[in-house]
């Protein structure tokens, strides 16, 4: 195969259901939004939720040649915590909220947690975050109004803009993989620890949730709706 041009490599994901206008649509309004970061006249902030399984992450790892690498676990079942993943763009910062599960109620507690939590933000936010249906729902809407945050949802079906979303990979290669929670006072009290210790990181949770500002025109011609 490599004669033909060919390399083994992993393939990734492309949601035939994305718009590509909506996605281009999405990036012209985005791009002024962070000028006015960098000047400081707006924050920007990224909301994404995961649902963090208290079970083993299985993956490669090194182990002994010839034997089989085995990863411990207590068998917890199904068990999970759903956690909110904040990223203050401007200052470099994360924060992840643990929950029972993410509703309304919850999204709500998140936002007046941020005004609390960051109290030196600037007057102007942009929050930036999926289509979910409790992001949508009137009581959330209600709350952001009140607390003077502007809403900037993500076109449907487009991860790739969501910068919480390498939060989330970062976040298991440092807490879950390979590692079994008995109970999810154990996950949420390492989650706490990841967050503390990459926050005096800011540089490099700057380089590693990237957010993206470009789309590739032949990426997107790839999309089609079935």
């Amino acid at each position: 195969m490599k004669k033909f041009g060919f390399s083994w490599k992993k393939a990734h994901k492309l949601l035939n259901k994305a718009d590509p206008k909506k996605r281009q649509k999405f990036v012209e309004k985005l791009t002024p939004l962070l000028q006015e970061a960098t000047r400081d006249e707006r924050t920007i902030i990224y909301i994404d939720e995961a649902h963090i399984h208290l079970d083993t992450d299985e993956g490669y790892s090194w182990s002994i040649a010839g034997e089989r690498n085995w990863v411990s676990s207590s068998s917890p079942g199904l068990a999970k915590v759903s956690f909110y993943g904040v990223y203050i763009y401007n200052q470099g910062q994360v924060k992840i909220y643990p929950y029972e599960k993410a509703n309304s109620e919850n999204t709500i507690d998140v936002l007046k947690k941020l005004k609390k939590d960051f109290p030196g933000l600037n007057n102007k936010i942009t929050l930036i975050w999926d289509g979910a249906s409790y992001h949508r729902s009137h009581l959330v809407q209600e709350a952001a109004a009140k607390l003077n945050i502007e809403r900037q949802p993500l076109p449907a079906y487009s991860p790739d803009f969501m910068a919480v979303e390498h939060l989330w990979a970062w976040l298991r290669e440092d807490v879950t993989y390979h590692t079994c929670y008995d109970n999810e006072e154990q996950l949420i009290a390492q989650v706490d620890e990841f967050q503390k210790r990459i926050n005096k990181r800011p540089m490099e949770i700057a380089d590693r949730l990237w957010t993206k500002t470009k789309i590739n025109p032949a990426e997107e011609n790839l999309r089609f709706s079935t």
